[in-house]
C-alpha cells in the first residue's frame, strides 16, 4: 500500500471527485480526513471508509474561512498526531452555466475566486506548519484541462483554475526547501453529478464532440482516471517531482 500509515486531508471529500479520493487513499493505507462543508456528506463517507477497515476523520470545514482551515489542521494532528497529505479538492463546479463574461454578476465572479482561489491558499497555510516541523509534505491541487485549453463562456471558472497552477507553481519554489512539494491535476470533463448538471447548458451534441473528436481516447472521463495519479503525487514516489501540472483529459490538451 503506497500510502500506509499516511494522513490524508482531502478538501471536499464528501461526493464527486473528492470522495473517489477518499476512498482510494484509504485503500492505499491512509489515514483519510474528509474536510467538508456539508457535514452530512462527509459523515457517508466516512462510513464507507470505517465500513471497509479504515481510519477516518469527518471535520466540518468551509475552505474559505481562515478559523474552519486552522481547527481543520488542529483537529487533525490532535486526531492522528501529523499531516502528510493535502489533496485541495473542495470549489465551486456544481451549478456553473456557460455564460458571456458580460454577464457573469460581480457576486459570482467573487464567490468563485474566494472558494476556488483563496480557499486553497488558506488550507494550504493551515498545513504548512505541521508538514513543516515535520520535514516533509505532500500538497495535491485540482486545477482543470479549461485552464489548459481556455474555454469560453465560463470565464470566472477558468481564471480560477488558472490561479490554482500559478499559486501551485510559486508555493511549491517557497517551500519546497522544507521538503514539501506541490503539484496539481488538471481533469478533462469528468463525469460526476457536478458535471452532469453542468452539461445541461451545452449546446447539443457539444459532449458527442467531446468524446469522440475532441479526445485521443473515445470515452467519457471517469473519476477513476484520475485517483491514480492523486495517489502517485501524494506517494513517497513523486518526492522529486514538484511545481507540475499533470492534464488528465483524454488527450484534449497536449503540451
Amino acid at each position: 500500500m503506497r500510502l500506509k500509515s499516511k494522513v490524508a486531508v482531502i478538501t471536499g471529500a464528501g461526493q464527486g471527485l473528492g470522495r473517489e479520493f477518499a476512498l482510494a487513499f484509504s485503500r492505499e493505507g491512509a489515514k483519510v480526513v474528509i474536510a467538508e462543508i456539508n457535514f452530512e456528506n462527509a459523515q457517508k463517507v466516512a462510513k464507507e471508509i470505517e465500513a471497509s477497515g479504515g481510519e477516518v476523520l469527518a471535520i466540518k470545514t468551509n475552505v474559505a474561512s481562515k478559523h474552519d482551515t486552522e481547527e481543520m489542521a488542529r483537529k487533525t494532528v490532535e486526531r492522528f498526531g501529523r499531516i502528510d497529505i493535502l489533496v485541495n479538492n473542495a470549489g465551486i463546479y456544481h451549478g456553473v452555466q456557460m455564460t458571456p463574461f458580460t454577464e457573469i454578476t460581480e457576486g459570482d465572479w467573487d464567490k468563485m475566486m474566494t472558494v476556488n482561489v483563496k480557499g486553497m491558499w488558506l488550507c494550504c497555510r493551515a498545513v504548512f506548519p505541521q508538514m513543516k516541523t515535520q520535514g516533509k509534505g505532500k500538497i495535491v491541487n485540482l486545477s482543470s484541462a479549461v485552464f489548459d485549453l481556455g474555454i469560453p463562456f465560463v470565464l470566472h471558472y477558468v481564471a480560477s483554475k488558472g490561479a490554482v497552477v500559478g499559486l501551485t507553481r510559486a508555493l511549491a519554489k517557497e517551500i519546497g526547501a522544507h521538503g514539501i512539494t506541490v503539484n496539481c491535476i488538471n481533469p478533462g470533463y469528468t463525469w460526476t453529478e457536478a458535471s452532469k448538471k453542468f452539461g445541461e447548458s451545452f449546446p447539443p451534441g457539444f459532449l458527442e464532440v467531446v468524446d469522440n473528436v475532441l479526445q485521443v481516447i473515445k470515452r467519457r472521463e471517469q473519476p477513476s482516471d484520475l485517483t491514480g495519479a492523486a495517489v502517485y503525487l501524494a506517494s513517497d514516489e513523486s518526492d522529486f517531482v514538484t511545481g507540475q501540472s499533470l492534464v488528465i483529459d483524454g488527450g484534449m490538451a497536449m503540451h
